[in-house]
């Protein structure tokens, strides 16, 4: 992947068209889910479509005029800094709170996109367009929050939840990862040493080993996937500490247990230890990440449950 820093101007155009295309079609696929529903908000979708349609027109005629007809292809994919999304049809039915908070994280990804590939380009029609564009889309980012009836909201409560995402984006995303990482990932080589050799000691070498080397491992994947310039997640070395202790962590929670000389009762609490830690994950992406309580659970659950079944059947062979 590439860094934004190392794209040239004809590049950046050629991302900022296809970002533009895709906000657009995002936000004609929010129109069209909620029109039934809300028939007002889909109007306002439907109009940001249009706008959004309206700067990609502009960046295709600047783009014409300085570098002719054939426009790479680069997408979101393509540069590091950006944020996944999930696709509209994955998340149905859709609600308008969750299209307006989609909205809102969309356009203030675009817009610190803009914000800082304009401020290196030398292209003084180039920098305008692009300083143009990111102001609409602070205004995009305006119509998205008053979107639904919500109240406009005051200054200090604008603080606030510029805060609350600053520390979900830098603290609880990375610590989340790490901790489903480290809690899920280690179950299958902790549970088969145990059924395998029926002693707690070299049990718990094998558990200290998987969390350390996980930790290390998802710590290192974390700091080189996002350098924090656009989507404000923060400093990337940062997120990977965070990320790399709560992965440790959440493997030594059910690790531990195996300083028990007695590999039973070492394995009846490792489970309990396991089964609290599920429960923890699963209220943080509630509270933290607006997921359905009994999503989470199930989606946790699941997936901890088929990761230790898969450990004790290889250590029991």
């Amino acid at each position: 992947m590439r860094t934004f820093e190392s794209l040239t101007e004809k590049e950046i155009l050629a991302l900022a068209i296809s970002l533009e295309e895709e906000d657009a079609r995002i936000y004609g696929d929010f129109a069209d889910e909620l029109r039934q529903g809300n028939p007002a908000a889909a109007a306002e979708f439907a109009r940001m479509r249009e706008e959004e349609d309206g700067h990609r027109h502009r960046l295709l005629e600047l783009y014409r005029s300085r570098f002719g007809d054939h426009i790479p292809l680069v997408r979101r994919g393509d540069v590091t800094g950006f944020v996944s999304r999930r696709p509209v049809w994955l998340v149905k039915p859709l609600d308008l709170d969750a299209a307006r908070r989609a909205a809102e994280m969309m356009e203030v990804e675009t817009r610190r996109f803009y914000e800082a590939v304009a401020g290196r380009t030398t292209d003084a029609g180039i920098r305008q367009l692009l300083g143009d564009l990111a102001e609409e889309e602070r205004k995009h980012t305006r119509t998205a929050e008053a979107m639904g009836g919500h109240p406009a909201v005051t200054a200090a409560e604008a603080d606030h939840d510029a805060q609350r995402r600053l520390f979900l984006l830098q603290v609880v995303q990375p610590g989340l990862a790490g901790l489903m990482d480290g809690s899920v990932s280690t179950l299958a080589p902790i549970f088969a040493a145990a059924f395998a050799t029926h002693r707690s000691w070299p049990t718990f070498l094998v558990g200290m080993a998987a969390s350390i080397g996980a930790g290390v491992s998802m710590g290192f994947a974390e700091a080189m996937s996002d350098d924090g310039s656009l989507t404000g997640r923060g400093r990337p070395w940062t997120r990977g500490l965070i990320c790399g202790a709560m992965t440790a962590v959440g493997g030594l929670g059910h690790t531990l247990p195996f300083l028990i000389p007695s590999v039973r009762p070492a394995l009846t609490v490792a489970v309990c230890v396991v089964a609290v830690e599920l429960a923890v994950i699963a209220w943080i992406r509630k509270s933290y990440m607006d997921t359905p309580l009994l999503s989470a659970v199930f989606q946790v659950v699941l997936g901890g449950f088929l990761v230790f079944l898969i450990g004790v059947l290889i250590g029991s062979s």
